[in-house]
This record gives structure tokens, C-alpha cells and sequence, in this order.
């Protein structure tokens, strides 16, 4: 089902620059992209950040939630204890459908939890993931899992890419996404005993699988989806982003470090300006929980007004494309062959 004006909760105190950033990106798509947001966390404390940007937008509304969870309280937990956080209180906005995305930057671990607890997941899914938008060639790629799950099974990894490929052709265009297994040798028969069964699987799906891809081939955009346990997916990223800032701090300082440097430096800002845009994760905002019985979106951490902007620009496009539906029918097609082959499917 696809929705022509979604309505997009927005976690307004999750994040390293909550609330004042995230209540700004709030305001800029609202004002700028027409998004519908549904504003939630303590009421005063947002309507005064709310004050900051003159008259609020007519397209945000403001949704009390009391309560906070913290980046460090223990998720499940706080996800179960906290039932009027601004994390608990936007996913129960889905499920009681008064709005029809969730997007936070909050507390990974308590978004997933809470997610699973109080809108479920897509019947047939085992486990839900965490996918990651990489856009360092300036072609999008998604990752996943990239932390929800340290420990996979090959079934897991199987309903991932599903989810995943179906993402990307609803909301990113894809015609026929192709599909790879992160792996340590592009040959077939790579791998531990997990990637070499996932392969097998992948290889007998309906999916565009091309096979295995090596870490080295991740930033150049050759594949739609990348598919990998979320104990190494969450390496990997990190370990990207560490090393993209590293890269970048030491340009930084070679230019200052000689007068001429700088010069050409001044002259090369707009080719510098170019290739930013192309690796900035503010440009989409947020990468899809897949599995949740609803969309949800996590954002991340550092999150800035325009990352947040992109969120929820990402979000209610995800709605309109009839995402969710997409991944329900997939899900669906499967169980159907499943069944036909006398074949378990997942609860």
C-alpha cells in the first residue's frame, strides 16, 4: 500500500546533537521538502527549540513523550521500562497508525528492541536487520547486517538480501538489484561454514546474485546490496568511517603545512566540495531496520539538521513507495515456495 502524504515520527531526543539538531532538521523538511513530522519527546523542551526557528511550520506537530533513553542504558531494558520514552512512544505512533515511519538517531539497541516488542516483525521473518547506506563511490550501496545481529544464520542472511533488494528497487530505483555476500575470495566454496551455506542459498533465491565480493570492492559501488553477518558488517563500517576521517585529516594538514600548499588548496575546494557531497552520509539520512513490521529508520549518531532532514525525506519516500508492502509479498513468495517444497519458514 502506498501512502500519498505520510506522516513521519521523529525521535526529537535521540542523538549526540538531540534536540536542538534534530528539532532544526525537523523544521528544514518540513519547510523546505513538505514532509509531515510528528515531533515527539518533552513537550516544553521542543516547543522551546521549536521557538528558536519562528513560527513552526504547520506541517510539524508536537508529540509529548516524558522520558529518555540514554546512549548507554542497556536496550532491551530501557526499551521495556520506558514505555513513555520519545523512542517507545514514536514506534507506538506506527503501530497505532498515527504516523507511518519512525525515524530516530538514538540508541540503536533500543530502537531494534522496541521495535521487535511493540510493532513486531514482518510475519516470516526470523530476525530483523540493520542496513547501511555506503555512498563513497556516489552510486549507493547497501550494507547489511551492520550491528543487529553478532551471531547469523544462513536463513537469516537469505531474508536479509531479500529485504534488502526490495528496498532499493521501492525506494532507491534499482531495476533488478544485484545482490553479493561479503566474503574473503570472490570463488564460490570461500568463506566459514556460514557464508559458504548463505552462498548456496542466495545462489538457488529468484534474487540477482552475482556472488562474493572482497572487503576491497565495498567503496566502489559495484553491487546494489552487500550481505554479511552484523558482527562483521559493524567492523566494517566503523572501520570505514575511521578511516575516511583519517584520510581527510591528513589532507587537511598536508595542505596547511606549506604556504603554497594552501594556495593550490584554495583553488582545489571545489573539486574537494564535490567528492564530500559524494561520501557525506548526511545526504540519506538514515539507514532501514528491515524486518520490523513497520518502517523504521535509524539515523546516525553524530546526526546534524541535514542529516536529519535526509532522514526523514528517506522515510516518507520509503512509505510512498510501498516499501513495506514490497517486503511483506517477498516474504510472502518465499513461504509460498517453501510450502510447495515441503520446506520450515521462519515464525
Amino acid at each position: 500500500m502506498t501512502i500519498s502524504d505520510p506522516v513521519v515520527a521523529l525521535d526529537a531526543m535521540g542523538g549526540d546533537n538531540a534536540p536542538g539538531e534534530i528539532v532544526h532538521g525537523a523544521v528544514l523538511a518540513a519547510r523546505d521538502l513538505g514532509v509531515r513530522v510528528a515531533l515527539v519527546g518533552p513537550e516544553e523542551v521542543l516547543q522551546a527549540e521549536l521557538a528558536k526557528h519562528g513560527a513552526r511550520p504547520e506541517r510539524i506537530t508536537v508529540v509529548h513523550a516524558p522520558q529518555v533513553i540514554d546512549m548507554k542504558e542497556p536496550p532491551a531494558q530501557a526499551a521495556r521500562q520506558k514505555k513513555e520514552s520519545s523512542i517507545v512512544v514514536g514506534l507506538k505512533l506506527i503501530k497505532s497508525g498515527k504516523a507511518d515511519a519512525f525515524v530516530s538517531a538514538g540508541n540503536t539497541g533500543a530502537i531494534m528492541a522496541g521495535g521487535i516488542m511493540y510493532i513486531g516483525r514482518v510475519r516470516g521473518i526470523e530476525r530483523p536487520s540493520i542496513a547501511a547506506l555506503m555512498p563513497l563511490s556516489g552510486k549507493l550501496t547497501l550494507l547489511l547486517d551492520v550491528g543487529a545481529n553478532a551471531d547469523a544464520r544462513p536463513s537469516y542472511m537469505l531474508q536479509w538480501a531479500q529485504m534488502a533488494a526490495a528496498y532499493m528497487e521501492r525506494v532507491w530505483k534499482r531495476e533488478n538489484p544485484t545482490v553479493a555476500l561479503l566474503n574473503i575470495g570472490e570463488e564460490e566454496g570461500k568463506g566459514n561454514t556460514l557464508t559458504q551455506e548463505t552462498y548456496d542459498l542466495l545462489k538457488a533465491s529468484s534474487l540477482n546474485f552475482i556472488g562474493n565480493v572482497e572487503g576491497r570492492e565495498l567503496p566502489f559501488g559495484t553491487v546494489d546490496v552487500i550481505v554479511t553477518d552484523g558482527f562483521t558488517g559493524n567492523v566494517v563500517v566503523k572501520t570505514m568511517e575511521g578511516m575516511a576521517d583519517y584520510v581527510m585529516g591528513e589532507i587537511r594538514s598536508a595542505i596547511k603545512s606549506r604556504p603554497w600548499y594552501m594556495a593550490a588548496g584554495v583553488l582545489l575546494l571545489p573539486a574537494f566540495g564535490k567528492v564530500r557531497k559524494k561520501t557525506d552520509y548526511r545526504e540519506y539520512g538514515a539507514g532501514p531496520l528491515l524486518g520490523t513490521n513497520g518502517l523504521v529508520f535509524i539515523g546516525h549518531g553524530r546526526s546534524d539538521a541535514k542529516a536529519i532532514s535526509s532522514a526523514l525525506r528517506v522515510a516518507a519516500e520509503s512509505a510512498r513507495s510501498g516499501m513495506l508492502e514490497a517486503i511483506r509479498q517477498t516474504v510472502l513468495a518465499k513461504a509460498g515456495a517453501a510450502l510447495a517444497a515441503d520446506e520450515p519458514v521462519g515464525e
